[in-house]
């Protein structure tokens, strides 16, 4: 297992990233087949919640970076046999956070040549920079001393927004609502006309503060990639501390969210927690799935996905593959119902994305930082 890729990491990958290609609308076109289904459990968990709260949308970025945490001791150990020095892993460490910052702003569209309200924060500044920070404290202290940080830099993030309100904040405003944290406060004094449009401009769901509590959900990650080349122990002893270890993280994560409430755009220390159980518990189900008991071939379409992950998450501002898609199904779609004809589009849609990374993982093109 030691310099075995983990094709549980690929596939769950490519699981989590699907639900952005097009699979989460899909999900809820097929709901509404259904009277009332748009607005049933499943449909609503298709999209994020407006502030506090948590669906099974809002779990997919933070599973993307706890599992490129996983991946870092592997890659780590992997520049120690090859004899690289101190400096040269440093330098590609950072040079990788800041090449993911690059690209997040060729999503955000640098190349418009607008400055003046150009977005600086993306999801890929953030797990460059969250993965970064965490990788350098992985490699520069040890196991315990990595859990104490975590806990002072989750404890510390909490008791600095409870404590110290917005300073431009209505008057008796919670330290957690949209109004009255910190987090954005910070974005807006430091990058005015720079922050995320959907929240209006004055708060940035990726912005600086709650970078800091993403490091410890990449650092989560690389605790658990450390666990998994642990020789001592066997593999099925790892899946079951893993999921003890989902159990805990949930537990305290849930009991913290009643005086820190769960919320992704504040990253908050309760979030942080409990979608670390989820990661750890979706790691566990694969992994013993797929490495332990070699159950591989059903995985094979999520492992094309997982593989150009970042592939898949730029091409779309690059490719038009909605208008590809109009190419070959609007006139098959125009003698359906409207919410068959959504269905089928969809369907299409993903098997394009699908196909276009299947013909990147046979030439063996993959995008890697």
């Amino acid at each position: 297992m030691e310099n075995k890729r983990l094709a549980s990491l690929d596939a769950l990958r490519g699981f989590d990233m699907l639900f952005i290609i097009g699979f989460a609308s899909l999900i809820v076109w097929i709901c509404r087949l259904f009277p009332g289904g748009e607005q049933c459990w499943l449909a609503q968990q298709m999209g994020h919640v407006e502030w506090h709260g948590l669906r099974h949308h809002d779990t997919i970025f933070p599973l993307f970076l706890f599992i490129a945490g996983i991946s870092f001791p592997f890659s780590y150990s992997k520049m120690q046999e090859k004899g690289k020095k101190r400096w040269q892993i440093y330098w590609k460490i950072v040079r990788r956070g800041l090449i993911l910052v690059l690209f997040g702003l060729l999503c955000n569209g640098i190349l418009k040549f607008q400055w003046s309200d150009l977005r600086f924060w993306s999801v890929l500044a953030r797990i460059g920079l969250a993965w970064m920070f965490a990788a350098l404290l992985f490699i520069n202290f040890k196991p315990s001393a990595r859990g104490v940080i975590s806990v002072v830099l989750l404890v510390g993030y909490w008791l600095l927004l409870r404590f110290v309100p917005a300073p431009d904040a209505p008057a008796g405003a919670d330290p957690f609502s949209f109004e009255g944290n910190l987090v954005g406060y910070v974005d807006r004094c430091l990058f005015p006309g720079h922050l995320y449009k959907g929240d209006g401009g004055v708060f940035d769901p990726e912005g600086l503060l709650s970078t800091v509590p993403a490091i410890v959900t990449a650092l989560l990650g690389m605790f658990t990639g450390e666990w998994v080349r642990k020789k001592d122990l066997s593999e099925n002893k790892k899946v079951l501390w893993m999921v003890a270890a989902a159990a805990v993280f949930l537990v305290i994560g849930l009991v913290w969210a009643k005086w820190f409430p769960l919320n992704k755009k504040l990253w908050s220390s309760s979030f942080v927690l409990v979608v670390a159980a989820y990661s750890l518990a979706m790691f566990a189900l694969f992994y013993w799935i797929i490495d332990v008991k070699g159950w591989k071939k059903w995985s094979f379409p999520l492992a094309v996905i997982g593989m150009n992950s970042i592939t898949i998450y730029m091409a779309p501002r690059i490719i038009d593959f909605r208008h590809a898609t109009d190419f070959f199904l609007a006139g098959l779609c125009s003698f359906m119902g409207p919410v068959w004809a959504k269905i089928v589009w969809y369907v299409g849609f993903i098997a394009l994305e699908w196909l276009f990374l299947f013909f990147l993982y046979k030439k063996k093109v993959f995008l890697k930082v």
